[in-house]
């Protein structure tokens, strides 16, 4: 009965009474013999609605996180974090700023390996925007927190995308010597941050992170429902598949 109720609630909240709302408005276009335009809506927001499902979602997104794996014994003489958004006033229990959900989740998976391996990591990323935080200096104040000495802690601050994370790491690792980095980034950024640092020259061993689906997927009723969060999967799949056609062909 509980999941029956939400998978009801998800059709009288949004999207899903807006998907509703559309398919009753392409109903009354087909009962006023507009046959094909009343089809042409249908299919449009049937393909929308499919978007919001995390039965496509948790494939598609599956299929991207699957590309690398976290290897069982990684070896390297650094770790690289890349950045993925932070607030820049917001409390925090040792001053203001805290990162968003995906660095905060790759930090935990760079911390550890750092310990494991007792090598530098290099923190990459800047203030995006002018209402957005300082995402390497954040997790740099984090990092001390939890035990990682200063002079383990190196600050990328200036790069605001992917191919300047790359550039601007690459530029680091070279003024200190290193050369075999651990790249740890969310599960679905890997496979174009491996792209970018590539272009620079530089092989990493991918660590991927931050993951937001399961490996095993198992159908429910559920997973038809229309939800904002396999929408919000959905979209970063298709962003990272364009932006990663841009970084081999454009760029």
């Amino acid at each position: 009965m509980v999941y029956l109720l939400k998978f009801g609630a998800a059709w009288v909240l949004p999207p899903g009474i807006f998907f509703l709302a559309f398919w009753f408005v392409a109903w009354r276009l087909y009962r006023k013999k507009e046959k094909r335009l009343a089809a042409m809506l249908a299919a449009l927001v049937f393909v929308f609605y499919l978007l919001c499902t995390h039965l496509v979602s948790e494939r598609l997104m599956g299929a991207l996180e699957g590309t690398y794996q976290p290897p069982e014994n990684p070896q390297g003489d650094c770790v690289i974090m890349l950045g993925g958004g932070a607030f820049p006033d917001t409390p925090d229990v040792s001053g203001q700023g805290t990162l968003c959900s995906s660095p905060a989740n790759r930090l935990l998976t760079a911390v550890r390996l750092q310990k494991k391996l007792d090598v530098p990591i290099i923190l990459s990323g800047g203030q995006v925007y002018s209402d957005s935080g300082p995402e390497a200096v954040i997790a740099s104040r984090i990092l001390k927190d939890l035990g990682v000495p200063e002079d383990k802690i190196i600050v990328e601050g200036k790069s605001i995308n992917t191919t300047q994370n790359a550039q601007f790491s690459t530029e680091l690792m070279r003024q200190h010597g290193l050369t075999k980095p651990i790249l740890v980034t969310s599960a679905f950024h890997m496979r174009r941050s491996v792209l970018n640092f590539a272009k620079c020259g530089v092989e990493v061993t991918a660590y991927p992170a931050d993951y937001r689906t399961n490996l095993r997927h198992d159908f429910h009723y559920n997973k038809l429902k229309p939800s904002t969060d396999a929408l919000d999967n959905n979209v970063i799949v298709l962003q990272e598949v364009l932006r990663a056609f841009v970084t081999r062909y454009l760029e």
